[in-house]
């Protein structure tokens, strides 16, 4: 396999850089979704798009997607002190839950990120139009990273309850 150097002269696992399309959007989990919302909408300029409640077979959350030009933020918060959501605020605290990069071939890139040992937290997510894949939080930073291949769809509330339920069902946050 060959490697890739870094330009601190680092040896690299081989990419998956050019199946990256963009930046997709960042989720930001919150204790007050409300007050999140006012706040991106007042300081940033943030336009909230929608609002919904997720159930997974015990816990839910509530979210807001936000968006301010070509930039989306995803406002998330736990409903009760089990929600993923909740959890991940005890452990680290409100902030990034996770980053989402739209890739050109979802396929691809999971083959390419097992090939190098990296590993999926979720089964891949279909939905019409959409595909996703969350990867285990990453070692230096404990980022978690979601990959989504959009074919024409969106999220739906069946994808992200999908999603939702998967995650507790792992005990993910």
């Amino acid at each position: 396999m060959e490697t890739l150097t870094t330009p601190h002269s680092q040896p690299a696992l081989a990419s998956i850089q050019d199946l990256i399309l963009e930046l997709d959007h960042v989720a930001i989990a919150v204790e007050d979704l409300d007050a999140a919302v006012a706040w991106h909408s007042r300081a940033l300029g943030f336009t909230e798009v929608s609002r919904r409640v997720t159930t997974g077979e015990h816990t839910a959350m509530r979210s807001a997607v936000m968006k301010a030009g070509k930039a989306v933020v995803v406002l998330v918060q736990g409903m009760c002190e089990a929600s993923q959501v909740s959890q991940f605020i005890a452990r680290h605290g409100q902030g990034v839950q996770h980053v989402a990069l739209a890739v050109s071939d979802l396929d691809r890139a999971v083959a390419s990120l097992e090939a190098n040992g990296i590993v999926m937290d979720t089964p891949m997510i279909v939905d019409h139009g959409i595909r996703q894949v969350f990867l285990g939080r990453t070692p230096d930073s404990e980022v978690r990273y979601e990959l989504i291949e959009r074919r024409g769809g969106a999220f739906t509330d069946r994808s992200v309850e999908r999603l939702f339920r998967t995650l507790e069902a792992g005990k993910l946050y």
